[in-house]
């Protein structure tokens, strides 16, 4: 059976792409006229798609001409007939293009929108990213189902516009039993307004200077670039609140530095000379400074052997994480790293995070408000709650180094 995470648009051959989604798995079940093609991970699919499953399963009936079924509940979705699982991901692929992509920025962060006219609907993708809306071939013939069984509304209650409140919900995994309400995702305005609140609270207590030094560059040649980016159909990367252009785009600075990177490490006999060349690369892109190249360099230059590549790096993270906001793009390329390349590394985690500590690349603020709070900006949800479960022994040695100081005081 197939495993890890696959680029949403398989067609961009590039590790750095943020955009990912679990491998679609199948199973075979039954026999003669009673077989069936079984998805155990169908939900997680549609998860990172931002669809439901049961149009993914209803669009592979249609383009297969076989029955489907669904238990929603327990996530059991099924095709009947034998399917192999190769012909399903490329429906899915088909699937993507067709209901999920924009059409103008090819940005899979749609949502699908039923507009009426008249006694006529129509469906269109409203990108997040680029801000266009583009049409569906309403010929298809899953159109009928999601006119019937159209996408659920996100009430406006929903709406996070507390910074660093979307990492405070559904935290409560994370927090170690900790006393606090729990959440599985599906959060009332309630829920949402009391954990809102709480965070905006911690947040106008705290200083946040870090984060206006590193706001976007408003310069004249900045401001050129970015309209130049637009005009070049990258709305998406500038208006999504990057730097310099996007992780996602294959020409940015940041996907050049990740590749060359990639590239060059497997040469490496020196890493003090390879961090001196990693840095010198960056300011050659004009990236050096950028947080967003902390999560390149995470995720380019580590390997399986993390633990002790941390050590061996550490005056370059030293020279590079500069700021809260670095050590947050740090943390987030390690995320990916463990989670979607090497998960076998995540039981690693406490000891990554300690070599980070005693280096002091990472402070300890940073490293506890990061483990106490799941975040959907650089892994899925699922993954994030398992990087940060498995964090906490550190965690919990931080809170009990803190407690014996204060003894001693």
């Amino acid at each position: 059976m197939a495993s890890g995470y696959v680029n949403i648009r398989r067609d961009v051959d590039d590790k750095f792409y943020r955009y990912r989604m679990p491998v679609l798995t199948t199973k075979i079940e039954g026999k003669g006229n009673g077989i069936k093609t079984v998805v155990p991970n169908m939900a997680d699919v549609a998860r990172a798609l931002s669809r439901p499953a049961t149009y993914t399963t209803k669009f592979f009936g249609c383009e297969l001409g076989a029955q489907t079924s669904f238990d929603e509940k327990n996530e059991r979705y099924i095709v009947n007939g034998a399917h192999d699982a190769d012909r399903l991901r490329e429906l899915l692929d088909a699937f993507i293009d067709k209901f999920v992509l924009c059409r103008s920025c090819k940005n899979p962060e749609t949502d699908l929108i039923i507009i009426k006219q008249g006694r006529n609907e129509d469906i269109i993708r409203d990108c997040k990213a680029c801000g266009e809306r583009t049409g569906i071939d309403m010929r298809h013939k899953l159109v009928p189902y999601i006119l019937k069984n159209p996408p659920v509304k996100v009430k406006k209650g929903k709406k996070k516009d507390v910074a660093g409140a979307d990492a405070a919900v559904g935290g409560g995994e994370a927090n170690g039993g900790s006393g606090e309400e729990q959440n599985d995702g599906n959060e009332s305005d309630d829920y949402l307004t009391k954990k809102i609140k709480a965070e905006a609270a911690e947040l106008n207590d705290k200083p946040t200077l870090a984060d206006e030094d590193w706001s976007a560059d408003t310069s004249p040649e900045a401001v050129k670039a970015r309209i130049k980016a637009l005009e070049g159909s990258m709305a998406a990367a500038v208006l999504g609140g990057d730097d310099d252009g996007s992780d996602d785009d294959v020409n940015s600075p940041y996907t050049i530095l990740g590749k060359w990177i990639d590239e060059e490490r497997e040469e490496v006999d020196d890493p003090k000379a390879f961090s001196i060349a990693i840095f010198k690369k960056a300011e050659e892109l004009g990236i050096a400074k950028k947080h967003k190249t902390v999560t390149v360099i995470a995720q380019a230059l580590f390997s399986e052997d993390m633990v002790t590549e941390v050590t061996q790096y550490g005056a370059l993270l030293q020279k590079m994480v500069t700021s809260e906001k670095h050590q947050k793009a740090l943390l987030g390329g390690i995320e990916r790293h463990v989670g979607l390349v090497h998960p076998d590394l995540i039981p690693a985690i406490p000891k990554v995070l300690m070599e980070l500590y005693q280096i002091d690349v990472l402070d300890e603020e940073v490293i506890t408000q990061w483990g106490t709070h799941v975040s959907k900006k650089y892994v899925d949800k699922d993954t994030s709650k398992k990087v940060r479960k498995a964090s906490e022994p550190f965690l919990k040695w931080l809170e009990e180094a803190d407690d014996d100081e204060e003894d001693d005081e």
